[in-house]
């Protein structure tokens, strides 16, 4: 990435602990089963005796309140400094996972036991040199953004309602999370068709230009609308204040502002770092 090297393991140690420890704590110990961890080429299957928690299944596994089977031993664990805190384990195999660029973990129920499976192959390394650059940049997601920001980069747009199903929240979480993308200016919503959308600048750190040109022009529009209606409210607007409203680049925000004044809508006062536009 640029002059640095980002080294990448096949399983973040982390990860592997907590899931390691987390079969410990939750495995049913009335059962004569074993824990089982098999290696394979690129993928780690941690198996472990006895079902989900009463409550627990694959679609609310990241955000159900912690119910451990063997409180004790889990209590024990984090006293020991083995994990973080109780009930962090699976957000945590959640996020690195998914900000490592590999796939989500996979977590399947059967009758008497539970498997997590974990994939070693790097699935979206775009998606890696993206969040790592915006935790630098701006500081760590958390696992709720990671997810949805996860499903724009695959599917171009989100709805509330999608964003609460993949994040495992609720509705008015899922509007609360995507307001936070919006204003570190990740994401765009698109207000006429209820859904959200990475903003320029993102697509273009994506490399990703030639498939957004199908919703180009509709947010530049949109842009426009937005650039006039502050105006109108503010007397003045500049670049920078252009670049943080519609959350374009700043190659972006100079191309719209010079179409508006093309256009004959605003004008161009002063000049260099004083320069700002206003209303024609």
């Amino acid at each position: 990435m640029g002059l640095f090297k980002l080294e990448v393991q096949d399983y973040p140690i982390n990860v592997f602990q907590e899931a390691l420890l987390n079969a410990i704590s939750h495995r049913d110990y009335e059962s004569n089963a074993s824990i089982f961890v098999k290696f394979y080429p690129t993928e780690i299957i941690i198996e472990n005796p006895g079902a989900f928690p009463a409550g627990v299944d694959s679609t609310n596994i990241i955000t159900h309140p912690s119910s451990p089977r063997n409180k004790l031993i889990a209590e024990t664990l984090q006293k020991l400094k083995y994990v973080q805190r109780s009930g962090q384990g699976v957000d945590i195999i959640f996020k690195d996972m998914l900000s490592s660029g590999k796939s989500a973990p996979e977590y399947n129920l059967y009758s008497e036991a539970v498997s997590l499976t974990l994939r070693s192959n790097l699935e979206d390394i775009d998606f890696l040199r993206f969040i790592t650059n915006e935790q630098e940049a701006s500081g760590d997601f958390s696992v709720s953004e990671i997810c949805i920001l996860k499903k724009v980069k695959g599917e171009k747009t989100i709805a509330v309602q999608k964003a609460a199903e993949v994040a495992q929240i609720t509705t008015q979480s899922a509007v609360n999370v995507l307001n936070k993308l919006v204003q570190k200016k990740n994401l765009l919503q698109r207000s006429s068709r209820n859904k959200y959308m990475f903003t320029h600048r993102v697509y273009e750190s994506l490399g990703e230009t030639i498939q957004y040109t199908k919703d180009k022009d509709f947010d530049e529009i949109q842009a426009k609308q937005m650039i006039l209606d502050y105006l109108r409210n503010n007397k003045k607007i500049t670049r920078p204040d252009v670049e943080s409203l519609c959350g374009f680049s700043s190659t972006s925000s100079k191309r719209i502002l010079q179409q508006l004044r093309d256009e004959g809508l605003i004008v161009l006062v002063g000049r260099s770092r004083a320069s700002h536009y206003v209303l024609k």
